[in-house]
């Protein structure tokens, strides 16, 4: 079947707003499934961990349900490799502490200028205790893509980690990320990759990847505010987890520390059966070699993923011909309408003579949703001279967004 928009729109209860929301980056709309799956599990099975009585045994259920179809969604190979949490730069604050315990002084630690702070900051702190060495990788900033020359000579200093991400949050740009950990694996590194930005928007297989601790967020692929942790299962095991005394010896639960947002545990499980639905819908004519190896609900999100690509492709190209034709407006990032494929369709630009956050507001009037700033993509405006003058108007499209969202965008532009 192919892909009907009207019919993916109405998977979404805020999408009958008269809004145009182009701040996806920042977090999507919530579907239907996993807004019945939060409501659900508050009627039905809200209780705490651990108890000899139906409401918790249900809701233990429930989360190890949501577990094992997050491991489905990175193909992990086992639900224990998967570690919930509040947001991804709560966990990577909480792994990295436990990391810098296997670190020493003078070893190093690379970072990207592309990155989100949150894989950017925990290494700098982790440096800062353990007396490591940052080794930081440039960016082309002609184009927003990573330097892969300097990733390489970084590479040759035999770092302890490599922070990266999958795709830049500002500019859109994805980078070569099986190809970065093949390169940082042969130097005895470890990889950390964020991949908030890209999960939305692109399938992610961690063991095709190879990589060892992969991070995202529910809440940026139509679900709630959540945090979820990849890990190796021999690493998780070996590290040790800050926890408290009773807390499970294994993992994941050692490093699940408190009582856990169960109930986005559940919306987490009801975002994965929104891509299920997806995939089973429109994703039939995804049958090449993307997906051959997968079978079951694994195979349905590989399909749904390939199917949101092949439409924001879409939307990409038109997006760009908007700034490309826009008088006095600078884009910054890859601007090669047949680069699409290298990049998510989030776009940063400025207006000459005009304030970011001043474009926002007059968009937002407009119900226009986008967002300015850094969005903590500190590296990437320092580096670009943008800090100083506010930052960046960003717009960020899904694929619930329509070719006529992106032509209501060209005529505010227009206006403005």
């Amino acid at each position: 079947m192919s892909f009907e928009l009207d019919a993916v729109r109405s998977q979404f209860p805020t999408l009958n707003r008269k809004a145009i929301f182009f701040d996806n980056p920042g977090g999507t709309q919530i579907s239907h499934s996993s807004a019945a799956r939060i409501q659900r599990y508050f009627m039905e099975c809200n209780a705490n961990h651990g108890g000899a009585f139906k409401t918790s045994q249900d809701s233990d259920a429930m989360i190890e349900e949501a577990r094992q179809a997050m491991a489905d969604f990175l193909n992990a190979g086992r639900p224990e490799e998967i570690v919930f949490g509040a947001n991804m730069t709560t966990l990577t604050f909480n792994i990295s502490r436990s990391l810098a315990r296997t670190f020493h002084p003078g070893d190093t630690i690379v970072v990207t200028r592309l990155d989100h702070d949150a894989n950017i900051s925990p290494w700098l702190m982790v440096a800062e205790d353990r007396g490591c060495r940052i080794r930081w990788v440039e960016i082309h900033p002609e184009d927003g893509t990573l330097d892969l020359e300097d990733m390489q000579a970084a590479l040759q200093e035999k770092p302890k980690l490599v922070a990266v991400g999958y795709a830049s949050n500002a500019l859109g740009t994805i980078n070569p990320v099986e190809k970065i950990v093949e390169w940082a694996h042969a130097a005895g590194a470890l990889v950390y990759i964020d991949a908030v930005q890209f999960a939305p928007h692109g399938a992610i297989d961690v063991q095709k990847l190879g990589c060892d601790f992969l991070v995202c967020s529910a809440y940026k692929f139509f679900g709630p505010h959540l945090g979820i942790l990849y890990g190796r299962y021999e690493l998780l095991d070996r590290l040790q987890a800050y926890r408290v005394r009773p807390a499970p010896l294994n993992p994941p639960g050692k490093f699940e520390t408190g009582t856990g947002n169960f109930e986005h545990m559940a919306g987490t499980l009801g975002a994965i059966e929104y891509f299920e639905w997806l995939g089973q819908t429109y994703g039939e004519e995804y049958h090449d070699d993307h997906v051959k190896n997968y079978s079951g609900r694994a195979l349905a999100l590989k399909q749904a993923m390939s199917t949101i690509r092949a439409y924001e492709a879409t939307l990409s190209k038109a997006l760009l011909d908007v700034f490309q034709n826009t008088p006095d407006l600078t884009l910054y990032g890859l601007q090669d309408a047949h680069k699409v494929t290298q990049r998510v369709p989030t776009f940063s630009f400025t207006l000459k003579g005009r304030d970011p956050h001043d474009i926002a507001v007059r968009l937002g009037e407009q119900g226009i949703y986008v967002w300015d700033g850094n969005f903590y993509a500190l590296a990437i405006t320092e580096r670009l001279n943008l800090e100083d003058q506010g930052g960046l108007v960003r717009v960020g499209a899904a694929h619930y967004n329509s070719l006529g969202e992106v032509e209501k965008l060209r005529e505010a532009l227009a206006n403005l």
